[in-house]
């Protein structure tokens, strides 16, 4: 996993904000497409992108790099039964974003991040 970027964080530690992510990561997978901030979901991306496609290349290698990440052995085998090849022939780009709004009760911009 990155290393959180310096400056202001999503969470109080870099550790928070790596544990934060993984957990977003398992449900996205679950679900296959969850509501989150735009800036959470911005984050989210390129983790849950770099898991895809270590799915996508299969082997025992990447299946222990995915559960240092991701703990939760039924997700991961989700992501290395389904996700993985149903992916095989695209280069990248396997979510989108789309924008929902403003949430009613703070006004924080909205997102939906899902599989494509």
């Amino acid at each position: 996993m990155p290393a959180p970027k310096k400056g202001p964080r999503l969470a109080g530690s870099p550790q928070h904000q790596k544990l934060m992510m993984a957990n977003m990561a398992a449900h996205l997978f679950a679900a296959e497409g969850i509501v989150t901030t735009v800036s959470r979901a911005k984050l989210l991306r390129p983790l849950a992108e770099s898991l895809i496609t270590k799915a996508k290349k299969g082997g025992l290698h990447q299946k222990r790099q995915v559960m240092a990440v991701i703990t939760d052995r039924d997700v991961t085998a989700k992501l290395f039964d389904e996700i993985g090849p149903r992916y095989a022939d695209r280069p990248g780009g396997y979510l989108r974003i789309l924008k929902l709004g403003p949430r009613p009760g703070d006004n924080a911009p909205m997102a939906r991040i899902e599989l494509v």
